[in-house]
């Protein structure tokens, strides 16, 4: 594992991302209920996702799914800048909160919808999303500049079927190359 990204994962309180009742629970390795239907990711996760960015200090980064705010904290210690977008509102206004109390300044907010990514502060050096779309959103390997990566969990968010895989893409000059991660389990991207 990249010291750099270990290195975040320890500045982060994740404890302070979960609600109160779970912060006991915080560093296991599962996903817990964050509200509105929504989960942060096992530590785990977390970190493969991150060190798959192979992110630089001087990189912009683009987040889907703010969530509780965890992955945008862990992301804002490694890169530049980081762009987040949550569809819900109220899990957006709770990670501003949070992420604004910790002293994060390099964090830039939008309630929207995740598969448009955000056009006007393209190109990004890497993307990464925290929800799994059933195909891989055009957009978001159209906003990455060349040699830009994006991870992201592609697959049935059904709960009888649950083929998902992470993914890595990195864009090329004739388009992208993709590599299998591993299968994992994601909340749909809606």
């Amino acid at each position: 594992m990249d010291p750099r990204v270990l290195g975040a994962l320890r500045r982060v309180p994740r404890e302070r991302f979960v609600p109160r009742k779970l912060a006991a629970q915080a560093y296991e390795e599962k996903a817990l209920s964050i509200g509105e239907g929504q989960t942060i990711s096992q530590p785990f996760i977390v970190a493969a996702m991150t060190q798959a960015l192979q992110l630089r200090p001087t990189d912009r980064v683009l987040e889907v799914g703010t969530g509780s705010g965890y992955q945008a904290a862990v992301l804002g210690e490694l890169a530049r800048e980081v762009y987040t977008v949550e569809i819900l509102e109220d899990l957006s206004l709770r990670a501003q909160g949070t992420l604004r109390e910790l002293g994060y300044s390099n964090i830039h907010f939008r309630v929207g919808d995740g598969a448009r990514g955000w056009p006007e502060a393209a190109p990004f050096d890497a993307v990464i999303a925290a929800c799994a779309p059933e195909a891989l959103p055009p957009a978001l390997i159209e906003q990455l500049r060349e040699g830009g990566r994006l991870v992201i969990p592609v697959g049935s968010t059904r709960k009888t079927d649950s083929e998902q895989v992470l993914w890595l893409y990195t864009k090329t000059a004739k388009g992208f190359e993709a590599k299998e991660l591993m299968p994992v389990r994601f909340v749909p991207m809606v």
